[in-house]
């Protein structure tokens, strides 16, 4: 169909079948932040530190090693202080512009393809800016306030090309909102969060030809817009721009536009106030989320999960660290480890969520070996199991156990059932509660394509197990035919 600039139009734009097949994508935040590589560790992830202490302990004590720049603008914390001690009293972050440009001669966007291909992603997000402002690509469009800040390389056209060509999806970052080579005004609050972002016409006319130009340049097929969009400009044209373009295209939900009006408003304390104490309680329940806009083809919640089912398209981001940006100084106890990421992953999965797990790279493009051992594990999982995951959807309910409490996740494809047993075998026999089967079924561990021995227990299945099966993170129960309940 063809789209017209309205909402009305562009909300009949449809999830393609490519977004819910795909399951994983890679993130990637790569920037100048990369060079100092530093962020408060020890506080817990960024949802953790809302829980404890609030958005306004967020700022102060930011995770992500991409904030760099607003964590050095806010009075007294690690990072002004690492700063000061490192680089000087004197030292601006656009003096690590040169040190990025030098460092980037050596990187090989091939090798990052490689690893992403052989770890299972299907489609790769590549942020072309983020809230520094810094751009990774040559565009027409130059910042109007900074001279040469941009990188020395076409970033974003020498990857895109590279990830086509391996026949992943591409998909492009941008942060629409925030640019903090427009302002020297630091976010510490909620507050100065929401009224951040520029708005004069200079600005609003800048993001709009970034992301046409981007659109045209290098066709990307996700549009991955952060925490929002500059006010007074219809954002439904570009919207249906892109949608005509490519109707498989999709976009995500970080979109929303506050006006200059509501910005007023937020000043008035009453209502600053009001807006901290609902922050306030959902961040206590872990339920913060981003702002949703008026259209969009999927939800971006970050570090966190969801308890059932959503019927709306939904995509997961985090960093396998407590950081998307490199942060050198991040121990190993931040990282995600192997079962961690698969039960999060396959928990996801069953309820129609797509995980976006992000690599920070170092200055030089290096992925962190940290990193790349996990990827590389996982991709070893999902090489066995990935049957159960791609191409896969949600099946009536998520969630069950076994009668010794182990958790179980379910998935579907046609007329095959997924069981997923999270956790280490104890026995040689498992009973899944509140599933039984027909009577011609067939059981098959994926690694293996012996039938298994089970049966009915009232309403429990009971599967009897191989002394001899390796030992696996998580094992898949392939059912065939799936129950209808």
């Amino acid at each position: 169909m063809t789209y017209t600039p309205n909402l009305k139009s562009v909300r009949k734009h449809k999830v393609p079948e490519w977004f819910h097949d795909a399951k994983f994508g890679i993130f990637i935040h790569w920037s100048l932040s990369s060079v100092p590589a530093f962020a408060v560790v020890g506080q817990g992830d960024l949802v953790e530190i809302q829980k404890k202490e609030g958005i306004g302990a967020q700022f102060a004590k930011n995770p992500y090693a991409e904030w760099y720049l607003n964590s050095l603008r806010i009075d007294g914390t690690e990072t002004q202080k690492y700063h000061r001690e490192t680089y000087g009293e004197n030292f601006s972050y656009d003096d690590f512009v040169p040190i990025f440009n030098k460092a980037i001669k050596k990187w090989n966007p091939n090798e990052w393809v490689d690893l992403f291909k052989k770890v299972g992603a299907k489609y790769v997000i590549l942020v072309t800016k983020h809230h520094d402002g810094f751009l990774l690509w040559p565009s027409k469009y130059p910042n109007p306030r900074k001279k040469n800040y941009s990188a020395s390389r076409d970033i974003v056209g020498e990857l895109t090309k590279v990830v086509k060509r391996a026949g992943l999806k591409m998909g492009l970052y941008y942060s629409g909102s925030l640019d903090w080579s427009f302002t020297e005004t630091p976010i510490i609050d909620i507050i100065s969060f929401l009224d951040n972002g520029p708005t004069e016409p200079e600005y609003v006319e800048y993001v709009s030809n970034h992301w046409y130009e981007l659109i045209d340049k290098y066709e990307p097929i996700i549009l991955w817009n952060d925490i929002g969009y500059p006010p007074k400009t219809n954002v439904n044209e570009l919207f249906a721009y892109f949608y005509n373009k490519f109707p498989d295209g999709i976009v995500n939900d970080r979109w929303i536009q506050i006006s200059k009006f509501t910005r007023k408003l937020l000043k008035f304390k009453p209502i600053a106030a009001l807006i901290k104490w609902i922050v306030k309680r959902l961040t206590s329940k872990g339920s913060v989320s981003f702002p949703i806009s008026h259209h969009y083809d999927f939800q971006t919640p970050e570090y966190m999960r969801f308890k059932e089912i959503r019927e709306n398209k939904w995509e997961i981001t985090r960093g396998i660290g407590f950081s998307f940006g490199y942060n050198k100084f991040e121990p190993k106890s931040q990282y995600l480890t192997l079962e961690e990421l698969i039960y999060m992953f396959v928990d996801i999965v069953s309820k129609n969520g797509n995980l976006l797990l992000n690599v920070g790279p170092m200055e030089d493009g290096t992925i962190p070996e940290i990193q790349k051992n996990l990827l590389l594990k996982f991709g070893k999982w999902l090489e066995v199991n990935g049957d159960a995951i791609f191409g896969t959807r949600p099946w009536i309910r998520a969630e069950s156990k076994t009668v010794d409490n182990m958790e179980i996740r379910y998935t579907q494809k046609e007329n095959v059932l997924y069981a997923i047993l999270l956790g280490k075998l104890k026995t040689n026999t498992i009973t899944i509660k509140s599933l039984n089967l027909e009577k011609n079924a067939k059981i098959q561990i994926l690694d293996n394509t012996k039938d298994l021995n089970w049966k009915n227990n009232a309403e429990n299945l009971e599967i009897e197990i191989s002394r001899n099966l390796l030992w696996a993170p998580a094992y898949v129960f392939k059912i065939k035919p799936k129950p209808i309940k």
